[in-house]
């Protein structure tokens, strides 16, 4: 539980570096992109998937 604890500080360090220091905003553009194409790839699993060879 200690070390989930330390991952979620360090996970809030870093956050905050980037919300502070101006970069949010890409930041923020390249979680949109990385989102959508992880979307099309769950999509195109999800259909390959029930496809049966």
């Amino acid at each position: 539980m200690l070390r989930w604890t330390v991952i979620f500080i360090i996970v809030a360090i870093v956050a905050a570096i980037f919300g502070f220091g101006g970069i949010s905003e890409s930041a923020a553009g390249i979680a949109k992109i990385l989102f959508f194409i992880f979307i099309i790839l769950f999509l195109i699993s999800l259909f390959m998937g029930r496809k049966k060879l």
